[in-house]
């Protein structure tokens, strides 16, 4: 006997129950799907934009070295570093958005003009290969970061080819970037001083414009523009400066040239010798030197035993290499980095934040796997996130 007709109008048979329950999840997927953002491919994260950050011209030829300050905290630290990129393809367009503002910078210099509608032109150039520019490197098919990095991994993993990264070839290679992008600095900024576009410059030339243009500004702490200074950049004794001579001219921290390291540890001595016996006593070194270069032998060491006056008769000892009680300036130069810091020690500390992001079995080093996984800890230097200052924001 059939049940009546009320007992079976509010059941439903198990499978209408389940193909109403695949329906109504179907529906809320794709609401779901149409409200989220879109995932960028190839696993590029959200926010994550590459962005370029070149150099604002006007702060060139400042010189890289950097003294201590009043605070004992060396000025290059206190102020604003711009570190060269990791990638020397986004390196060469950061350069030429620098080119390009140099040119609407210094347009008035260079062609004698009052700029006006041309300076605005070279705005709007500026502005569109920005654009242009960063749409590239967002661009995955154009440039994609594994792809990117698989291709760097040869050319820094060198010594030896093992197949993993060190933090002494990934600081060569930081170096060799910052090197290459200081010297184009430079050969621009040359263009300045060399009217008659010969490729060297004299003393006189360089005076002459500098007086007009930059005064007596540089990061060194102590007048550095003076004809003595521009002599030793002159390693080949002509009289000018060629491009090279000229870069360690205006990088004289950064430069491996025998008689401008001198100079420079000369220049240390004459600002902390009071008696002006030409060299350092316990007293001026301790009072004028120690607080800036504690621990130079031991990067671990505790900076709360800077005033201590037997760790600092320690250190004196050990610069005071001939035990005459006295250091000079050859004395000196062992420590000269921590006076003015070159951009060796700013390739060391990116390579050293590098590892940290990326070394996940911390072994020390980088495996290529490693670093494609970890790509912002390498492109960080151009990266901003949307919502945050995200990603060591010191070094850029």
């Amino acid at each position: 006997m059939p049940p009546p007709p009320s007992a079976t109008a509010g059941r439903r048979s198990p499978f209408s129950a389940l193909l109403l329950y695949v329906t109504f999840a179907l529906v809320i997927l794709l609401l779901l799907t149409s409200y989220s953002p879109s995932i960028p491919h190839r696993g590029r994260s959200l926010h994550r934009r590459l962005k370029l950050h070149p150099r604002n011209p006007s702060l060139s030829g400042a010189g890289a070295g950097a003294p201590t300050g009043g605070n004992g905290a060396p000025q290059q630290q206190q102020n604003h570093h711009h570190a060269a990129p990791f990638d020397p393809e986004i390196a060469e367009l950061e350069r030429r958005l620098e080119d390009k503002e140099w040119e609407r910078e210094h347009y008035r210099i260079l062609h004698g003009d009052g700029g006006g509608g041309e300076a605005d032109e070279h705005m709007r150039e500026w502005e569109e290969f920005l654009r242009e520019d960063e749409d590239f490197i967002n661009d995955d098919e154009r440039f994609n970061l594994g792809d990117r990095i698989r291709a760097l991994f040869p050319k820094f993993d060198l010594a030896p080819r093992d197949g993993f990264a060190s933090l002494d070839e990934l600081t060569r290679w930081n170096l060799e970037q910052s090197g290459a992008d200081q010297l184009h600095r430079s050969a621009r900024e040359m263009e300045l001083y060399d009217k008659n576009g010969n490729g060297v410059v004299s003393y006189g030339d360089f005076r002459a414009q500098h007086n007009e243009s930059s005064g007596e500004v540089n990061s060194l702490g102590f007048p550095w523009w003076k004809e003595e200074h521009f002599n030793a950049s002159d390693a080949d004794g002509d009289g000018f400066l060629n491009k090279t001579e000229f870069n360690d001219f205006l990088n004289p921290s950064d430069s491996e040239n025998p008689q401008i390291i001198n100079l420079l540890c000369k220049q240390e001595i004459r600002q902390r010798d009071k008696d002006g016996d030409g060299k350092l006593n316990f007293e001026e070194y301790f009072h004028g030197l120690h607080d800036h270069i504690h621990g130079y032998d031991d990067e671990n060491a505790d900076i709360s035993h800077i005033g201590n006056n037997t760790v600092a008769k320690e250190r004196f000892s050990k610069l005071d290499k001939d035990s005459d009680g006295f250091i000079s300036e050859h004395e000196l130069e062992p420590v000269l980095d921590k006076l003015h810091l070159s951009e060796r020690y700013y390739a060391r500390q990116q390579a050293a934040h590098a590892i940290s992001e990326a070394d996940k079995d911390h072994d020390g080093r980088l495996t290529l796997d490693e670093m494609i996984e970890n790509p912002y800890a390498f492109y960080g230097s151009v990266f901003l996130s949307d919502d945050e200052d995200y990603f060591h924001d010191e070094f850029r």
